[in-house]
């Protein structure tokens, strides 16, 4: 009776916890990983480099701001892609619903259609963004995020104003 009892009681708290995990997760917060360089040098600044598998920056993403996508300028996201739902990125809003937007690249004057947002990657010469399929519905984006996690000495909040665009 002892062994048994004691792999019933290490389930029922395992199975606990993993429910517990994965509603935290889908629900309030989780970390996912940055690839890439589209939004350098504000994730992943050092891209390129032979430690590349190493650098990748891991960011907590918080997802109570779904409830009523509540969305500020600036605001970094995660959204599936228009394209492949499957695929995940992670770039910064520059419009939101309703706001007349001047594209980068055709220099073309659009409105944002309501229930959508223009995302922008911090590194225009290799981000796939809003320029490539434009705007992105609302009911794509699965989160803010708030914090960089990893590396140790990358630890910190995120700003919500991108950094200095260089002037060609």
């Amino acid at each position: 009776m002892g062994p048994s009892s004691f792999l019933w009681n290490f389930t029922k708290k395992f199975v606990t916890a993993g429910l517990v995990t994965l509603t935290v997760s889908d629900r309030y917060a989780s970390v996912v990983p940055v690839r890439g360089a589209s939004m350098s040098p504000t994730f992943n600044p050092k891209t390129g480099s032979l430690m590349r598998d190493f650098s990748d920056d891991y960011v907590l993403v918080e997802k109570i701001c779904l409830q009523e996508y509540k969305f500020s300028h600036g605001d970094v996201v995660v959204f599936c892609s228009p394209l492949n739902h499957k695929e995940r990125h992670i770039k910064r809003i520059v419009a939101l619903p309703g706001e007349w937007f001047g594209t980068r690249h055709n220099h073309d004057v659009l409105k944002i259609p309501e229930g959508h947002c223009w995302v922008e990657g911090d590194n225009a010469a290799t981000s796939e963004d809003s320029n490539s399929f434009g705007p992105i519905p609302l009911g794509l984006v699965r989160g803010r995020v708030t914090h960089v996690v990893w590396p140790l000495q990358r630890i910190g909040a995120v700003k919500s104003t991108p950094p200095e665009r260089l002037s060609l």
